[in-house]
């Protein structure tokens, strides 16, 4: 079996499912479009190259694995090991039509735990890898439930507002703001995508005052409206396009969005200008909006 006819492709409107031709080229092409997914039939022949190939493919691609027969692998205990190293959005089990308005109810479904699934996806962009700051983004994204203010956050998370900036900027991230913001709005993208009812009513059950003030708001962080978010299905593409803004915006430290420009999944470079790039980027976001901090 080629590797072609194992890995296919679907894209808004979700009608059907295309083959993956051009390998890593043609994923970079497809990462484009926003809500594109992934779709891979595993089988035991290319399996390994397939894993490669898919652990590292572009961020905000999303990935939905169809599992294969109980019997077409020898070493079962690696396979689901493996395949979790590729951060899939969910599992359907093995059949063999494949429908696309059933892929799609995957692609659209909420994580169980947005925050845990947010964290791993900013650990595998390479955002950032020291633990002490990924708890930290795990508490935002968790407490972004509930709380809307970054006072109200810093409250819930035992410390001062100016200390919880300092620990992100510190780290070449986002101010604490920018993370709250984003992270209510990956909220609203999941209830949008699971839900016939208006933006007005969404947004004013997430606390938002109305349907104009939250697409404002994501607008200018994520660089599009409810109306396409609803659409296109997932929530990577949405996350993968707020970390580009910030990037773009100065909001990430210089070695960070070059790992995100040049790299689906390289690791921030580490080295002497560390310190001097991370301050840079501190100074500029607090110019940019100090009362994030």
């Amino acid at each position: 079996m080629s590797r072609a006819s194992s890995l296919k492709v679907m894209q808004h409107p979700y009608n059907n499912l295309a083959e993956l031709d051009g390998g890593r080229a043609r994923m970079r092409e497809i990462g484009k479009s926003p809500g594109a997914a992934l779709i891979w039939i595993v089988r035991a022949r290319g399996f390994y190259a397939h894993a490669e190939l898919l652990r590292n493919r572009p961020g905000g691609l999303a990935l939905i694995v169809i599992l294969p027969k109980v019997n077409d692998f020898e070493a079962q205990s690696q396979l689901i090991p493996l395949l979790s190293r590729c951060r899939p959005v969910g599992y359907l089990p093995n059949h063999q039509d494949l429908d696309a308005s059933d892929l799609a109810r995957v692609l659209r479904r909420p994580p169980s735990d947005l925050a845990a699934e947010v964290t791993d996806y900013i650990r595998w962009r390479g955002v950032t890898r020291d633990q002490n700051t990924l708890r930290l983004v795990r508490q935002i994204i968790d407490l972004s439930n509930s709380v809307r203010t970054v006072d109200a956050l810093a409250r819930s998370m035992f410390m001062s507002r100016r200390a919880l900036g300092r620990k992100l900027t510190a780290e070449g991230l986002p101010v604490p703001s920018h993370w709250l913001q984003a992270a209510r709005l990956l909220r609203l993208t999941l209830r949008l995508q699971n839900s016939d009812a208006s933006l007005f009513s969404l947004a004013c059950a997430a606390g938002y005052p109305d349907g104009f003030s939250v697409s404002n708001q994501m607008k200018r962080l994520v660089g599009t409206r409810p109306s396409i978010v609803r659409e296109h299905l997932g929530w990577e593409w949405v996350l993968e396009a707020w970390l580009r803004s910030e990037a773009e915006s100065g909001g990430l430290a210089p070695p960070v969005a070059r790992a995100l420009a040049d790299n689906p999944r390289a690791q921030p470079r580490c080295g002497p200008t560390d310190s001097r790039t991370r301050s840079v980027s501190a100074r500029r976001t607090a110019l940019r909006g100090g009362k994030g901090a």
